[in-house]
């Protein structure tokens, strides 16, 4: 069981470094949001699934798989509202137009 939590930690941290690396990576706020609203969901995710597999069945792995449960729902929710807020208020994604001679 120590060995599954350490594979899901794992996957969590190197997710949730992608994500970071992808925010500060992108060229416009739209693709920015999709590395955070993606890959630090499923990043966070694992890591206190990880978490509360290393503790065992006990009352707070429980809460640590609510509180994960709770942002697979919260995360996906928020980015989408930042973005059409965006979107709404007039902010263009950046877009690449191939000049033709």
């Amino acid at each position: 069981m120590k060995i599954l939590a350490v594979i899901f930690l794992a996957l969590g941290f190197f997710l949730t470094a992608v994500a970071a690396i992808g925010i500060l990576r992108f060229p416009d706020f739209y693709t920015r949001m999709h590395a955070s609203g993606k890959a630090d969901t499923l990043g966070v995710a694992l890591t206190l699934v990880g978490l509360a597999l290393y503790e065992g069945f006990s009352l707070t792995s429980f809460k640590i798989l609510f509180i994960s449960a709770f942002i697979m729902f919260a995360n996906p929710i928020g980015t989408h509202i930042l973005v059409r807020a965006a979107h709404q208020s007039g902010l263009k994604p950046l877009t690449k137009r191939r000049e033709s001679k």
